[in-house]
């Protein structure tokens, strides 16, 4: 398999990686913990983890707490899938320039058709 051909099937696998992901978050998820001061103790006790889902949108910090073992995972999960999605991206971008400099190099560069517009009619 010569170079280009290598290059487009990777790129088809690429947008299929691309299609498989069916949900996916902007964002990240954080610990919180909070001091706590108990009767009778002189140190504050730490509580916590208390997990938090956090974006920015716009000028805005969201931030939303995730409160089950289940609404946990599920919120890694869309996290990861968004940071697959943006490696994938990147590497679709690499990929389709390559291949126009290969393209270029070899002069298989496909023709394109001629607008209809730019005829004179003569």
């Amino acid at each position: 398999m010569d170079p280009l051909q290598q290059i487009e099937a990777r790129r088809l696998a690429i947008l299929d990686g691309i299609k498989s992901i069916r949900s996916m978050r902007r964002g990240s998820i954080t610990e919180q913990f909070f001091p706590v001061l108990r009767k009778g103790q002189k140190q504050a006790a730490r509580r916590g983890p208390y997990y938090v889902f956090t974006r920015h949108q716009g000028s805005k910090t969201i931030s939303r707490r995730l409160t089950t073992p289940q609404v946990l995972q599920q919120a890694r999960e869309d996290v990861e899938a968004f940071k697959r999605f943006q490696t994938l991206c990147r590497e679709y971008e690499r990929l389709t320039e390559k291949l126009g400099e290969l393209e270029r190099e070899t002069g298989q560069e496909k023709k394109r058709l001629k607008s209809g517009l730019s005829k004179t009619g003569k």
